[in-house]
């Protein structure tokens, strides 16, 4: 598995270009924070992790396939993450930050989510990757 990179991968690029794009400047991979969010919005106290959703086993996605080998390594792996994950967003809850999870699939154009980018507010969604215009779709969903 040494193919997979823990930072910068496409899907994270993505929704940082769509952020980007609507104006929004942010940090990444700011180490002094509990599991290191993928992007960080330190003016809207907020932070973004982008989730593969085989990784992290998204409920219900086409993309979060169980490997037929090593079942029980597989599933005791897919345990630790979540749990993981969960543990870093109470900490980051706890240190008075906004959580939010983008899934993989949610970056693609038709994705099994709605393809959202979170508010900076308290609730709601600010834009989906499909009512971002096509010059820019075409510019930063496929780069």
């Amino acid at each position: 598995m040494r193919a997979n990179k823990p930072a910068n991968t496409r899907p994270e690029i993505r929704v940082r270009k769509v952020l980007h794009a609507l104006g929004y400047r942010f940090r990444v991979h700011l180490k002094d924070l509990p599991g290191k969010p993928d992007i960080v919005l330190p003016k809207h106290n907020l932070v973004i992790f982008v989730h593969g959703c085989f990784w992290h086993q998204h409920p219900d996605c086409y993309l979060a396939s169980k490997p037929r080998t090593r079942q029980q390594f597989w599933a005791e792996k897919f345990e630790k993450n979540r749990l993981r994950d969960k543990r870093n967003q109470l900490a980051l809850e706890e240190l008075g930050w906004r959580v939010e999870v983008i899934w993989e699939c949610e970056t693609f154009e038709e994705g099994c989510s709605g393809s959202m980018i979170p508010d900076t507010n308290v609730g709601g969604k600010i834009a989906t990757i499909s009512e971002v215009s096509d010059d820019q779709k075409t510019t930063f969903l496929y780069s």
